[in-house]
């Protein structure tokens, strides 16, 4: 059973509560460096990971914004390619942390020294509608406004905009796999946030901060995650039904994939297609000038550029076993191709064929790596 203790929030502002939960870190030599999400100083409406070494400079961390300009794995992973003279804590969302850790199984990262910090997520908006959202308010306080709405039960939506389809599909908002959860579940954030320590790492520097931390049930904070879950399971498979029906035949796929520009935005942005080369950057897809002009002619008319379908299945192909649901390939997409529902739907069903979650846990080997014996006994013909 994980443990838990709490931050007091001061003057109803739990943003500024965190950031000196973060202070102490760094001041009592914890951690050397907190990888946090943090407004820009010379834009505010602008959040994005920031490495922070000096505690004073934290004054615009905002771990709380719903903002997701792009998933903090991929800066984690920069950080630890290489072993850590010190360690470093990281605040990261569900889905950063389990993206996290299908980069460390794919030797693209180390989990040794760092403090996970996971924080309740109850959604995010995409880049445009943030931006929109939070040049309006001054500074958190469009963070504060967000959460007070939804914990109010106001919902998510904020005039014209709400979270993204990922984020409402997504059925696993609480970093149960991190050192130290924040808990903004079940708790009145304006008077309290929870801290559980879900590791012995996190049991340990939570007692080096002199934070109490004790067993025992918390069933509002039970009970408000079995809700959220619910709320999204259900939106879930309703997008599932309807991805599913929308790329049902060739056809379909063509038409739902084709304002596809083949800008390969969400390669880039999908924090656990890891390859330093993409066989669609190299010349393999740079096709003699003859060669398109054969293919209009058999075909009478060619969709240019001809290559998205192709890419686009490759890369399920490819990232099925590993996709966390994030939501980037689509924040990132210029067109507004749907690509998120997609491959959420596919890895979904793939990941459940190998019953495996996706950046669960470290210790569970990713599909294909290892050889099951008794796995799809109902292909092979063996006996279970």
């Amino acid at each position: 059973m994980s443990k838990t203790g709490k931050i007091t929030v001061k003057d109803r502002d739990p943003v500024s509560s965190l950031q000196n939960f973060l202070k102490l870190l760094l001041e009592k030599g914890t951690v050397e460096a907190v990888l946090v999400q943090q407004r820009l100083p010379i834009q505010n409406a602008a959040v994005m990971p920031v490495l922070v070494t000096d505690p004073e400079k934290l004054e615009g961390a905002d771990p709380l914004a719903p903002a997701f300009p792009l998933n903090g794995a991929r800066m984690l992973s920069r950080l630890t390619r290489k072993p850590l003279d010190a360690p470093i804590a990281a605040v990261m969302r569900p889905c950063e942390i389990r993206a996290f850790f299908e980069l460390v199984k794919l030797k693209q990262g180390s989990a040794e020294n760092v403090v996970f910090i996971g924080v309740d997520c109850l959604g995010t908006y995409g880049n445009i509608d943030y931006q929109k959202i939070a040049a309006s308010t001054a500074g958190a306080e469009s963070t504060l406004t967000f959460h007070r709405s939804i914990l109010s039960g106001k919902g998510t939506a904020t005039g014209d905009a709400d979270i993204s389809p990922a984020c409402k599909s997504c059925d696993h908002p609480v970093a149960t796999n991190a050192d130290i959860g924040i808990g903004l579940l079940g708790a009145n954030i304006e008077e309290s946030l929870l801290l559980i320590s879900n590791t012995e790492k996190g049991a340990r520097v939570l007692g080096g901060l002199g934070i109490e931390v004790e067993e025992g049930d918390q069933p509002l904070r039970q009970s408000a995650v079995d809700a959220l879950v619910s709320e999204r399971t259900a939106y879930r498979d309703k997008m599932f039904e309807a991805t599913s029906e929308a790329v049902s035949d060739v056809q379909k796929l063509m038409g739902y994939l084709g304002n596809c520009v083949n800008c390969y935005n969400c390669r880039v942005a999908c924090p656990v297609c890891y390859c330093r080369e993409c066989v669609f950057t190299t010349d393999v897809f740079d096709h003699e000038p003859a060669q398109y002009l054969r293919w209009a002619k058999r075909k009478g008319a060619l969709k240019m550029p001809t290559d998205t379908v192709f890419y686009h299945l490759t890369r399920l192909a490819h990232m099925s076993t590993a996709c966390i649901g994030c939501g980037q390939c689509s924040n990132a997409c210029p067109n507004a191709v749907p690509v998120a529902e997609l491959f959420r739907t596919v890895s979904h069903g793939v990941q459940k064929a190998f019953g495996y979650l996706a950046g669960a846990s470290l210790d569970d080997e990713p599909p294909l790596s290892v050889f099951g014996e008794k796995e799809f006994s109902e292909v092979t013909g063996g006996k279970d």
